[in-house]
């Protein structure tokens, strides 16, 4: 396994995250306990989830995510072993916290409290605000319409997270699905308010979207901020295992495709999907890993957030970290980018 160091911390990470989203739903609380087993056993310590898993969200499926690592930690006694990940989830959701979610005040700490409460634990590594309070273009959406309001409570958010790291609760911060307005908007006031610090930017990033190079690379190489990439293989589309309109049985996109094909049904989608199929076989090299080490070996990149649902998915990605991508392979990458740019935003 590889280690990258997180934000500007000592704490070193694997560049493997193991990705949690699914346990709840579409994995069984067993088949999420075989894949911590084997995640840890193979050295992945780092692990991300959030408080509105399982997904898809649902009333009844919230929290259950965490429940299940709460679990695991009870019977394995290896919190200690894990560098934990999890959201607080920002508003729009009615069902938590009837939709109230602001990232301070009583409903930050109830969201805190609820966490380490499930996840049977008394502290969190990085706890990280899942998306902005304000109204951003995120998810996949596009054509930003700017709205005046009165949202401007950063301070307000990093003053209340520091009172949690100060007293054990938390140990880093982070941010999610933000912009890079709102990531130098929190790097500014921690430095000129002596507060806390966010260390990671948990955003989309693979072969089919690589639009966290335009503008986050550069904050997170310059201000040691790096990128915690979720969706590297564009909810499977990039295993290949989609081609040619195949469905296999029981996977995300037969399950529940609305929700998850939304930002992948798009014109170049399966073209630009096809031709990086190529490229993976004209250099024997797993698709899946092809496009996780793609994601890996960037420079602005800490960690890549896996999704696997089976055992053998699971496998597969963890072996990623043992590919080589030339410069051949890598420059023919980039020029299916520059023929079918960033297809699926």
């Amino acid at each position: 396994m590889n280690y990258r160091k997180l934000g500007n911390t000592d704490i070193k990470v694997s560049t493997i995250c193991l990705g949690t989203m699914t346990w709840g739903e579409q994995n069984s609380q067993n088949e999420a306990f075989e894949q911590m087993d084997y995640a840890l056993d193979n050295g992945v310590n780092f692990w991300d989830t959030a408080e509105l898993y399982a997904v898809p969200p649902k009333a009844e499926t919230y929290g259950h995510t965490e429940i299940i690592i709460g679990n695991w930690f009870e019977k394995t006694k290896k919190r200690d072993k894990v560098i934990l990940a999890t959201k607080v989830g920002g508003p729009s959701r009615n069902y938590i916290r009837n939709g109230e979610n602001s990232f301070f005040g009583k409903n930050l700490k109830e969201a805190l409290d609820g966490s380490l409460k499930r996840l049977k634990t008394d502290y969190i590594d990085l706890y990280q605000l899942h998306w902005p309070e304000r109204k951003v273009n995120n998810f996949g959406k596009l054509s930003y319409q700017h709205e005046e309001n009165n949202w401007n409570q950063f301070e307000d958010v990093l003053g209340d997270l520091k009172k949690y790291i100060d007293i054990g609760k938390i140990r880093y911060v982070g941010l999610s699905n933000e912009t890079p307005w709102g990531v130098i908007k929190y790097l500014q006031l921690s430095k000129d308010k002596d507060l806390p610090r966010m260390m990671s930017i948990q955003n989309p990033y693979s072969l089919l979207n690589r639009t966290y190079e335009v503008g986050l690379s550069e904050v997170s190489i310059r201000e040691e901020i790096g990128c915690l990439a979720y969706s590297p293989l564009a909810s499977g589309y990039l295993s290949g295992k989609y081609r040619n309109g195949v469905l296999p049985k029981g996977s995300r996109i037969e399950r529940d495709g609305n929700f998850w094909s939304y930002r992948y049904k798009t014109p170049n989608m399966e073209n630009a999907v096809e031709e990086y199929y190529k490229i993976s076989k004209k250099y024997n090299i797993d698709m899946s890993q092809m496009s996780l080490k793609f994601c890996e070996v960037q420079d602005f990149m800490t960690s890549v957030i896996i999704g696997a649902t089976t055992m053998e998915q699971l496998k597969t990605n963890i072996e990623s970290v043992k590919v080589i991508l030339d410069n051949e392979v890598i420059n023919e990458i980039n020029k299916i980018q520059k023929k079918y740019p960033n297809p699926c935003p």
